[in-house]
């Protein structure tokens, strides 16, 4: 199987089984494993940082060996020695960006958990990643999801011509995972939404106004172009499809009732009929019947 293959059948099966779909694809291309892990977005985990007591995420771009960087002390876990460290003018900027990336996510995501990591490139000033991972609480507001998360994943490369260039540009690359599990209740049967979306932008900005704001500021618009998109492909179209079923429903009702109401007014003329025939019988009476009547007459 090659690549192309491999990646061709991961974007066909459900994104919410993207883990044991890239295992399996593993097994069957071994030789594959590298560039598939490089290609496929996989939804983040959590790990927590023990000398601080605080959570990151984990991620190929912040993973040396089997250990992974924590941005809260720049130390890897589980240990390792000789791990990839960014260097200390770029470690700055890293620690000055996950703290303004935390309020970010504070104030669009309430809550949730986001880590940023930088690393240095050779055709480029720096690269990094700013991701962002919400759970789906079991207890929120409504308390209609069984399961259910929100990844948002955006990688970053700055360059600039020189020292004293007037602007830098900045490609950014930003992927979303969804999904959303809702509950089976006696009203209704639940419902699985699950989902990616992947748009890329390159765009220059004034280096006066510093790494910081800019990219804070390309970021914001990407994430408010991806909400929409999301809105309108997924959340849109299942309104769609609900709306069709509500209207196929409110058409077969009426004829329903219809059909019920003429059932009971049969069978209540049937038993009038029957109650009449049974009290002439009891009175001595003759009950004509139709055709009877049509003869005498």
């Amino acid at each position: 199987m090659g690549l192309e293959n491999a990646l061709s059948a991961m974007r066909r099966l459900p994104p919410h089984a993207v883990e044991a779909n890239l295992s399996a694809l593993v097994e069957l291309s071994p030789e594959l494993t590298e560039e598939l892990l490089a290609n496929v977005d996989q939804p983040l985990a959590v790990a927590n940082d023990p000398k601080v007591d605080k959570p990151f995420l984990l991620c190929d771009y912040n993973r040396d060996s089997d250990s992974y960087r924590s941005p809260w002390t720049n130390e890897y876990f589980p240990p390792l020695e000789d791990g990839a460290q960014p260097p200390a003018k770029l470690r700055a900027l890293e620690v000055r960006l996950h703290e303004v990336f935390g309020m970010y996510r504070e104030q669009y995501y309430e809550g949730g958990v986001s880590s940023v990591y930088l690393w240095e490139l050779d055709e480029a000033e720096f690269g990094g990643c700013f991701l962002v991972h919400k759970a789906g609480d079991k207890e929120g507001k409504k308390g209609l999801l069984s399961a259910g998360y929100w990844d948002a994943i955006h990688v970053f490369e700055v360059r600039s011509a020189d020292a004293g260039a007037a602007n830098t540009t900045y490609n950014l690359t930003s992927t979303v995972l969804l999904y959303l599990e809702s509950k089976s209740g006696a009203e209704g049967g639940g419902f699985s939404l699950a989902g990616s979306l992947t748009r890329q932008v390159e765009e220059e900005r004034p280096t006066k106004e510093g790494h910081v704001v800019n990219l804070g500021r390309l970021i914001e618009d990407m994430e408010t172009r991806l909400r929409g998109t999301l809105n309108e492909v997924y959340f849109g179209k299942t309104r769609q499809v609900l709306s069709a079923l509500r209207t196929a429903s409110s058409e077969i009702a009426p004829t329903n009732a219809k059909s019920k109401q003429t059932s009971l007014m049969q069978e209540m003329m049937k038993r009038q009929s029957m109650r009449a025939t049974h009290q002439s019988a009891l009175s001595g009476d003759t009950v004509l019947k139709p055709s009877t009547v049509l003869e005498e007459s």
